[in-house]
């Protein structure tokens, strides 16, 4: 190594690009994404061919690098990972430090996906899959039983997708960013269309209406859809989005990690949680009360769907401001006097706010939607979340996601089983 520190008009030492990676234990190309997200600043020198780095920057970088790899908070020793994502503080969340409730009002979901990952917003943009992709992933889920649920549909539609991209393992930036903007209109383009009249064009929310309603959409409906898309598309280091950072620090390609993501929602504590609250909105619509509905899950056992969040002791924003927005959806009162029903009832003993969930079950009963619709919808927003979350985490050291077991069985040696 060219030691610079003595060198005249070089009082700190340089390290250029092949050397930083290596301390690093990156690729060189993952340095660039470092000096893109502000995290290494880079010199080119006069006559020089490439860019050089402050040692001593470098080096900090690599401490820290190593200290969160450890995978300890201090804090009851939960995994703590740093993102530039989503931070949810005080009863509101933000994306790249910007009110993500306001975001959603005024941006569309393609909108807020690109401010993700990239940290720039592009107005009016949308996302087109090329037609050998569609194809490939529509072939694939028409192949499945009648029956299957709407994630199975979507993790075979990534699967499929990626067959037909020779070009998945290539992650460096630019090439995910490629991938993401295909990735997502081709798993909207690959659900079956409820309704035979439609249009695979348009923002993402309009086409996947169809997928979801066999009713014709209305502007309002269409305005939440967008919205509900842009508020759900990320939510921090949900169970979900951490089986896509360990897929990602282990160099999955971004379909890969998609497919992890959409592995985990699938559970009952993750993503059917919309679809509970779903057929506890039909239930007291059909009784005319929340009173005996609430009765029936509460002796069985079970806690009241679409209610309390373990990260807002107070309102969840998302609902917040979806109920805003339903008030304006032709249709949507019944449900509405339904949700607050339930609210009022359960907080005669347990003060909960309602949750998304509850707020998303509104909307899909009353736009005539089955109740897997909000699993849907959540899966599909979040997987923009999840792309940006495998951006991040392929710049960092490979495999930092990797904790170590805490044996507790018998200690060795033991006798060889009869």
């Amino acid at each position: 190594m060219r030691d610079q520190e003595t060198a005249p008009g070089h009082p700190e030492r340089r390290l250029t690009t092949k050397e930083t990676a290596e301390l690093l234990g990156v690729k060189p190309d993952t340095v660039y994404a470092y000096v893109s997200r502000g995290q290494l600043s880079s010199r080119r020198e006069p006559g020089g061919r490439g860019s050089t780095f402050d040692a001593k920057e470098v080096e900090a970088l690599a401490r820290r690098n190593k200290r969160e790899s450890s995978g300890s908070s201090g804090s009851g020793g939960e995994l703590s990972v740093r993102t530039r994502i989503t931070l949810i503080e005080k009863d509101r969340y933000y994306f790249r430090g910007v009110d993500a409730t306001e975001l959603a009002a005024r941006h569309s979901y393609e909108e807020i996906a690109e401010w993700l990952w990239t940290g720039e917003l592009r107005p009016g943009i949308t996302f087109t899959a090329p037609k050998a992709s569609v194809s490939v992933a529509r072939r694939a889920v028409d192949a499945l039983p009648e029956h299957t649920g709407p994630t199975d549909r979507l993790r075979v539609a990534a699967i499929a997708a990626a067959t037909a991209d020779p070009l998945r393992f290539d992650l460096s930036e630019d090439a995910v960013l490629g991938t993401a903007r295909i990735l997502v209109p081709t798993l909207v383009a690959a659900l079956p269309p409820v309704r035979r009249a439609h249009r695979d064009e348009g923002p993402l929310a309009h086409r996947l209406w169809a997928r979801l309603s066999g009713r014709p959409a209305d502007e309002a409906s269409l305005h939440v859809l967008d919205t509900v898309l842009g508020l759900l598309v990320d939510h921090d280091l949900a169970a979900s989005t951490l089986a896509v950072r360990v897929a990602a620090s282990a160099r999955a390609h971004p379909y890969a990690a998609v497919s992890s993501g959409l592995g985990v929602l699938e559970g009952p504590l993750h993503g059917a949680a919309s679809g509970l609250a779903h057929r506890l909105l039909l239930d007291v619509l059909d009784q005319g009360t929340a009173a005996p509905v609430v009765a029936d899950e509460l002796r069985a056992g079970r806690r009241v769907p679409g209610l309390g969040h373990r990260l807002y002791p107070g309102e969840d924003p998302r609902a917040r401001a979806l109920f805003a927005l339903l008030k304006q959806v032709p249709g949507a009162a019944p449900a509405l006097a339904a949700a607050r029903d339930i609210v009022a009832t359960t907080a005669r003993h347990t003060p909960l706010h309602a949750n998304v969930d509850l707020a998303l079950a509104v909307f899909t009963v009353s736009s005539g939607m089955p109740s897997t619709a909000g699993e849907t919808i959540f899966a599909v927003a979040r997987t923009a979340g999840w792309i940006a979350h495998a951006l991040e985490e392929y710049g960092e050291r490979p495999l930092r996601m990797r904790p170590s077991g805490h044996y507790v069985g018998p200690r060795p040696p033991q006798p060889l089983p009869e």
